[in-house]
Formats: C-alpha cells, sequence, structure tokens
C-alpha cells in the first residue's frame, strides 16, 4: 500500500506565499549585490503590482517531496481580463502546456502553474476544473491551461504523480502580494542545481524614472545544471561541484583521465528551469518576447550551459492596463512602449534572473527524501570564495 501523502503548508499569512519557510539568507543579505538597478520592496515578483504568488508543499517525509506553485498575473479573472503574454524556449527538452496558443494570441488566459514533470497533466486538469467553476465562466468552451514544470525525480517519487486537485487549488487560493518564500518550497520542494538544493527564487528590478519608473520582477523554478559562478566567481569549480569533473581532472594530476563519461550518472549537467517574467511596462507580445529572451542572458550568468537535458523555458506577461484583451469583439487598441526605450527593461530582466537563481540556491535547505540527500549550498565556503574573487561588494 502506498504511504499517505500529506500535504505540508504553513498557515496562510497575509503578503505571504504559503510553503516552508527557511532562515538562510538571500543572496542581497550576503552582500551580492547583482547589475546596477534597485530591487523593488520585497525584492520579488509581487513587486509587480497586484502580482501573486502561492504555494503548496508536499511531502511524506518519505519519498515524496514536490509542490505547486501559481503565479496570477492579477486579482481578477485571468480568462476574462486577460493579459499580453510571450513564450521563449532557450532548450525544448520539456512539457510546457499552453504554448502554441499563447504564441498565436500573444495572450494568457490563466495564471501559470509549476510543478512536477509528471504531474503537469493532473495541475492542468485541476487548475480547468477551478477556473471553469468561477463567475462568468459559465459558456466557456475552450481554456489554455498554462503549465510549466521541471523534473524533481531525484527526491521525489515523481512516478507516484502525488499532486492532487486540493494542492493546485491551495496554491491559487491562497496567491498573495508581497513577500515570497523561497527555496525548498512549492514547485521547487524537489529541484536541485549545479548539484546543491535548488527551487523557488525570485527578485526584481525597479528603473528610474528617467527610464520610465518601470518594475520587472522575476520567478525561477531552478532544477538545472551547469558550472556556477556568482558575480563571475568560479564558485562550483572553487567547491569541486562541476560537470565533467572526472573528465578534466586536475591539470597538474598524472593520473588517466576517467575513460567513459555517463551522462544520466552526472548531477552537475542535467536539469531545466522555469522562468517567469512579469513587468507593469506596457508592452506587446512581441516585446514581451524580446524580454523573455534577455532572461536567457540572466541565467547563462549564473554557469548553465543549456544542457541537451535541459528545459529552458521563459513566461513574459505585462499587467499594464493599456495593454488588457477582453474576450468580446470588435476593435481594440494598446499601449505599446517604442523599440527606442526598451533596453533598459532588458537589463533589468538579465539582473533579476541572475539574482532570483542566487536567491533559490541561498534559501533551499538540504533536503533527504526518496533515499537521496542533496545539500544546500554552504554559505560559509561560498562567501569565502566570493570574497577572495572580489565578487561581493
Amino acid at each position: 500500500m502506498r504511504p499517505l501523502i500529506l500535504a505540508l503548508t504553513l498557515t496562510a499569512m497575509p503578503g505571504i506565499a504559503t510553503g516552508q519557510t527557511s532562515e538562510r539568507p538571500r543572496a542581497r543579505e550576503l552582500g551580492i549585490t547583482v547589475g546596477i538597478f534597485p530591487p523593488g520592496a520585497h525584492n520579488a515578483i509581487t513587486d509587480v503590482a497586484d502580482v501573486r504568488v502561492g504555494h503548496t508543499t508536499v511531502s511524506d517525509g518519505i519519498s515524496v517531496q514536490t509542490g505547486v506553485t501559481a503565479i496570477l498575473p492579477h486579482g481578477g479573472n485571468p480568462y476574462l481580463s486577460r493579459v499580453p503574454a510571450a513564450i521563449h524556449v532557450g532548450n525544448g527538452f520539456g512539457k510546457l502546456l499552453g504554448v502554441t496558443q499563447v504564441r498565436e494570441l500573444g495572450e494568457m488566459e490563466t495564471p501559470i502553474l509549476l510543478t512536477c514533470t509528471l504531474c503537469v497533466w493532473k495541475a492542468a486538469d485541476a487548475m480547468v476544473e477551478w477556473m471553469l467553476a468561477r463567475d462568468g465562466m459559465e459558456n466557456v468552451r475552450s481554456l489554455n491551461a498554462l503549465v510549466g514544470e521541471t523534473n524533481d525525480g531525484g527526491l521525489n517519487d515523481i512516478r507516484s504523480r502525488p499532486i492532487t486537485p486540493a494542492h493546485v487549488v491551495q496554491a491559487l487560493e491562497s496567491a498573495s502580494g508581497g513577500p515570497v518564500a523561497e527555496g525548498a518550497v512549492g514547485a521547487g520542494a524537489g529541484t536541485s542545481a549545479f548539484g546543491w538544493k535548488g527551487g523557488i527564487g525570485t527578485s526584481s528590478r525597479v528603473l528610474p524614472q528617467g527610464l520610465g519608473g518601470y518594475t520587472v520582477g522575476v520567478l525561477v523554478q531552478s532544477n538545472f545544471g551547469g558550472i556556477l559562478q556568482i558575480n563571475g566567481a568560479p564558485v562550483g569549480i572553487e567547491l569541486g561541484r562541476y560537470p565533467y569533473a572526472d573528465q578534466v581532472g586536475d591539470p597538474d594530476d598524472s593520473e588517466p583521465q576517467a575513460p567513459d563519461y555517463d551522462p544520466e550518472s552526472d548531477e552537475q549537467e542535467w536539469g531545466s528551469i522555469m522562468i517567469v517574467v512579469a513587468t507593469d511596462a506596457p508592452l506587446s507580445e512581441r516585446s514581451l518576447e524580446r524580454l523573455a529572451r534577455r532572461a536567457i542572458m540572466g541565467l547563462a550568468r549564473t554557469g548553465s550551459f543549456a544542457s541537451n537535458g535541459s528545459g529552458d523555458y521563459v513566461i513574459a506577461f505585462s499587467t499594464a492596463n493599456g495593454v488588457r484583451r477582453t474576450t468580446t469583439g470588435g476593435e481594440h487598441s494598446i499601449d505599446d512602449l517604442a523599440n527606442g526605450s526598451i533596453s533598459p527593461l532588458f537589463e533589468a530582466t538579465v539582473e533579476a534572473t541572475e539574482e532570483a537563481i542566487y536567491n533559490s540556491l541561498f534559501k533551499a535547505v538540504t533536503v533527504t527524501s526518496n533515499g537521496r540527500t542533496v545539500e544546500a549550498l554552504p554559505i560559509e565556503e561560498t562567501v569565502e570564495i566570493l570574497r577572495r574573487y572580489g565578487a561581493i561588494r
């Protein structure tokens, strides 16, 4: 008999998404400053006004370690008041649902859900039921559920597909603004990055008024590989945890290299990441796709090289009132920031993505589940490396 699966969640607090919290510091609290633009009040995707985040963390303390994270573009009905959106695929080894319609129509009509790979369809079905039950949806016959994933099958018994409709509903209905729980929570409960414990991370940037005063917020579900760099410092190499280490070896070592390489056993190589970018700048779907492409640059700054098995996806949307769409026919006009004014938003996106990934690592705790232990990034050793390389200001 399969053990009873328990949903471990904290009581919802105003402005705080439910889920496990960690006393570990965020990157900025350690003196790590990324880029030139300042963060918003919470340094989170929720600094974009009215964006909400909710988590459900699912764990049985034995073999199940996963969850759901919901990102709502605003507090209304996202089907009746749609936001423009775009999707960029950095590497397409993934199961993101809803891609083709977003690309065709340039808009979202549901919240965004993040979960584990084999739970995508269960999460989508639950969100569709939740959406159809809302007021004003009585005659809806088509709905494009937007659900992303990464594979947490190391720490999580992913074949049990433990996500239930109740988990999805809890994430959706607990979503709120304010600070966002990070690390091993929600869809990040069982994920790993660079061979360390990964998870949910978020960050934001606010442009100066002279550059428009717009806010960009990013949330990531980190579960990918590469050679970890923090502000340019080679942390992964210094800590001795990086892909192909047994093939490259020590340059001063006269011992022969390992003759065979098994990519399935190299946890520092494989994995995926979901990146969600929100902004209050008035951007069309074309401009949002350009913004989404820049998020991959922030990912690359952390040491990712988008390995063969990495599903690297970016979903970008705008919450500006002047770009909302409705379900009614006829003509409608939308605002769109001029091309010549968009470059500061590109920089803000790169910065916020990079810092969100760092936060996902620093906030994550060591987790043991499914017969495995994935350690948290060691803070003291990492800080010492950063100081040595001048990466802390």
